[in-house]
């Protein structure tokens, strides 16, 4: 009910995370979500993780390459979008004012991929499914099941979005911004202010899991850092936002009813 087989275009599918402190968030993470894990070799003493939930892939990580840490660059989660044509979209992206920063390239015979900035500034990834499609489990405890933009300009965001992606909005009376992909519910957009500070665009996962409460002291306990505590989410449940011991930012939320998966 919530394991996939494929995702339509246009589907958010995949997220990973990129470290700059990769042994300690690994720990964080498989104590926190309960996920097993797969380390694949990519060159070097380099690997990628691919970790696990009832036996499918539920994300990725990476320890953040030197050169990337020598930028500044933080530790983050990529959110990916499946397309049928990486290519295609390439010129989509940039007619439409994002700007790409890598790719298309190939990622050995798993998938092709590209990732861009869009005109708000947020970063979001593009995914040409092969032998990986993403996510193999959704939305059910341990597994991604929302993707939020937070962005400084929601009216710029949705233009872009609608053109290369054709997704359609609804907003509800705080202003909340859902996001329909050829008619099922795919994340969501929200206005920032300047409660925000200094913060940039982006693109944020969520997680499920069984117990806000216990999750939340599991992550504290852990080395992770409450930036929003337990709130409530109308109508879904309660959420927490939370960072990893490397700072990488991300949402756990404990659902009133999962979603299952629809194609």
């Amino acid at each position: 009910m919530y394991k996939v087989a494929k995702y339509p275009q246009g589907t958010f599918s995949w997220v990973d995370n990129t470290s700059t402190n990769a042994e300690a968030a690994k720990i964080f993470y498989m104590d926190l979500f309960g996920w097993g894990k797969i380390d694949v070799p990519i060159g070097g003493d380099m690997f990628y993780t691919m970790f696990q939930n009832q036996g499918e892939h539920a994300a990725g990580f990476a320890a953040m390459m030197p050169d990337m840490q020598a930028q500044g660059i933080p530790s983050h989660w990529t959110n990916y979008v499946s397309v049928d044509d990486v290519d295609a979209m390439a010129d989509v992206v940039t007619a439409n004012g994002g700007t790409i920063l890598f790719g298309p390239m190939d990622i050995f015979d798993n998938g092709r991929m590209l990732q861009f900035t869009d005109p708000t500034g947020a970063q979001l990834g593009l995914w040409q499914p092969k032998n990986h499609i993403g996510a193999g489990i959704v939305n059910t405890v341990g597994a991604m099941c929302w993707n939020e933009l937070l962005t400084w300009d929601t009216a710029a965001a949705r233009e872009f979005y609608s053109a290369l992606f054709g997704w359609a909005y609804t907003v509800d009376e705080n202003g909340y911004i859902m996001i329909s992909n050829r008619g099922r519910n795919n994340g969501a957009m929200m206005q920032m202010d300047d409660s925000f500070g200094k913060m940039p665009s982006m693109w944020q996962p969520y997680f499920t899991v069984a117990d806000i409460d216990a999750s939340i002291a599991q992550a504290s306990n852990s080395g992770g850092t409450i930036i929003i505590p337990k709130t409530v989410a109308p109508g879904a449940g309660h959420f927490a936002y939370l960072s990893d011991p490397a700072g990488a930012h991300f949402y756990i939320i404990q659902l009133i009813q999962a979603e299952p998966w629809e194609a």
